[in-house]
């Protein structure tokens, strides 16, 4: 059954702020909100838009220019979406039927699986990163000794496998929360109408589970696009894995230019937030929330009818 954003009631968007005595606990938050977010933000809007000739400060859309006018970049930027898609799709296919055992085990069992999921984000993400590459060094030179011509580091699997070992608790904790809420009595239901395991399923468990499944992919995809440190250790220095993330710290970092690194930021940042937006239209979750809000209302209001 399909559903339409057109069949949903028409609602005025309002804004209202309620004060009480703990409101002022909101301040730091605030405050480090505007320092550390927006202002930052703005900053490189700012960059982005201007640019120095003979000491004079002028606004421009050059830096945009240079780059959507580069193959080369336009490369480079297909690329790191290719292996943040890649990441992400293998977390998904790995992390969601962990996430559905671990939602479907008891209690106690469930915190001591999520304790060692979370685990290894308790350590930095560069030395993780440096651990798995010297396992992969490892096996190289282990397997070297049948192929000389074996490597693992500098292949596209090494960069994938780096991403979905970092990124996967990402997506399997939000899938898990998501599950939890799944009420066993609508899988007795569907049962009880003769679905078998699998279309109940796909008829219940995973539009249940969709919202945990969008927040996973956004969770995993951001980072795994803009990543710096995996494809720098895991790519071995080859020039194929200089990506959008190494690229933009080479211009801050390295060249100390700002003005084309914002505007290569705001780039990525602008082809990241539309692939999410069409990810997010898979969700009809709150479609579907607000058009049986909709008919229920319709029911109660028939039966305030039949009374009277």
């Amino acid at each position: 059954m399909a559903f339409h954003n057109s069949s949903l009631s028409k609602k005025k968007i309002s804004f209202r702020v309620k004060l009480n005595p703990f409101s002022f606990l909101t301040i730091p938050f605030l405050i480090l909100l505007i320092f550390l977010v927006i202002l930052p933000f703005f900053f490189v809007i700012f960059y982005s838009l201007s640019n120095i000739e003979d000491s004079t400060l002028i606004m421009t859309f050059d830096n945009f220019v240079k780059f959507l006018t580069d193959p080369s970049f336009w490369d480079k930027l297909w690329l790191s979406i290719y292996f943040a898609f890649m990441a992400t799709l293998m977390c998904l296919i790995f992390g969601y039927p962990v996430a559905y055992f671990i939602a479907r085990t008891r209690p106690k069992i469930r915190t001591i699986f999520v304790i060692l999921i979370t685990l290894p984000m308790w350590v930095n993400m560069l030395l993780r990163v440096i651990g798995l590459k010297s396992i992969m060094e490892l096996v190289t030179s282990w397997f070297q000794n049948i192929n000389p011509n074996f490597h693992i580091i500098g292949t596209d699997f090494a960069v994938i496998f780096g991403e979905v070992f970092v990124s996967i608790p990402f997506m399997i904790i939000p899938i898990y929360t998501q599950l939890l809420k799944l009420d066993p009595t609508l899988l007795e239901a569907s049962k009880d109408l003769g679905n078998n395991s699998f279309k109940t399923f796909f008829k219940v468990t995973l539009p249940i589970s969709m919202p945990g499944v969008i927040s996973g992919i956004t969770m995993v995809f951001l980072p795994a696009a803009t990543s710096i440190v995996i494809p720098k250790y895991m790519g071995g220095g080859l020039p194929r894995y200089t990506l959008i993330g190494n690229l933009i710290e080479n211009y801050f970092v390295k060249q100390s230019n700002y003005n084309q690194g914002a505007a290569m930021a705001l780039i990525m940042t602008v082809v990241i937030l539309a692939i999410i937006f069409v990810v997010k239209l898979f969700d009809r979750s709150e479609v579907k929330i607000q058009k049986t809000k909709k008919q229920s209302a319709k029911v109660q209001k028939g039966v305030v009818t039949n009374e009277k």
